[in-house]
């Protein structure tokens, strides 16, 4: 059996800040290809929330987020791909509703697992 030090700090993962932050942009610009624009109260209040959080939670925790956050930006980067590649003259405004709600959830889930 051998022994294997833990991570360092200096090679954590992204700040999980700036992922909420990147999937919350993300959605603003599903919500406009949707036609369905609303206004966001989160920005850098949220994300600084979101750090603080992520670092004192349990490492359990820490990976499940991580994790869902990773999960959800793969497929909102394809989601998002697939909507701008059909075209701003018939934008598919029922697919773009539809990622906009899974990806609002996503976030919620995020989020209450932090809480």
């Amino acid at each position: 059996m051998t022994h294997q030090a833990p991570p360092s700090p200096a090679c954590a993962g992204p700040d999980p800040g700036r992922q909420v932050a990147q999937l919350r942009e993300a959605l603003r610009l599903v919500e406009r290809i949707a036609g369905e624009e609303r206004p966001h109260d989160q920005g850098l209040d949220e994300a600084a929330r979101i750090s603080s959080a992520h670092g004192a939670a349990l490492p359990v925790v820490q990976r499940r987020f991580e994790a869902l956050a990773q999960e959800t930006a793969i497929w909102a980067a394809a989601g998002v791909e697939a909507l701008l590649a059909a075209g701003e003259a018939d934008p598919p405004r029922a697919a773009a509703s539809r990622l906009a709600r899974r990806l609002d959830a996503a976030l919620s889930e995020m989020a209450a697992l932090l809480r």
